[in-house]
């Protein structure tokens, strides 16, 4: 395949198929449907997991643990990682991490771990920081930013029980 020829033969404006308008249309009598069987019947719409009546695979492959689908997607950064990427005096912010590739992907929050050793004076944003880390970026003299971002559950729930 050749680069000029990636979209050739793709039709954007191509007709629908017309069906059961008589026999000149190519599709008509039984409509693309074929004679008897399950398929032909009216009302018949098959389960996108239905593999013929043998078990599908979705029910067969075993199921672990608990996945939770409103969970928000953490990316971890090390102190350690901040240290070697960045000069010091910069500016520590999600758009940089993201140009050092240093948090890749699409992410709802950013934490900072406080494995390695933090020597150059930073600030760093983000949206929730370690105990370790903490202590680390007070220990060099860094300035710390708590970003706003997405509260969990149990965020919410602690902030409900705070205020009875």
């Amino acid at each position: 395949m050749i680069l000029n020829e990636v979209h050739r033969g793709i039709n954007r404006k191509k007709k629908r198929k017309r069906i059961g308008r008589g026999p000149g249309s190519g599709h008509g009598k039984t409509s693309g449907r074929g004679h008897k069987g399950q398929g032909s019947r009216a009302g018949h719409s098959n389960h996108p997991t239905f593999q013929g009546g043998s078990m599908p695979l979705v029910r067969r492959v075993p199921k672990r643990g608990f996945n939770n689908r409103w969970a928000l997607s953490v990316v971890v950064v090390n102190i350690g990682q901040i240290d070697k990427a960045f000069e010091s005096g910069e500016e520590v912010t999600l758009e940089s991490l993201a140009e050092k590739n240093l948090a890749k992907g699409r992410f709802d929050v950013l934490k900072v771990l406080g494995d390695g050793e933090l020597t150059k004076k930073l600030k760093i944003s983000a949206h929730r920081f370690s105990k370790s880390a903490v202590e680390k970026i007070e220990k060099s003299g860094c300035e710390m930013i708590v970003l706003p971002g997405k509260t969990t559950v149990a965020q919410k729930r602690r902030e409900k029980e705070s205020k009875k």
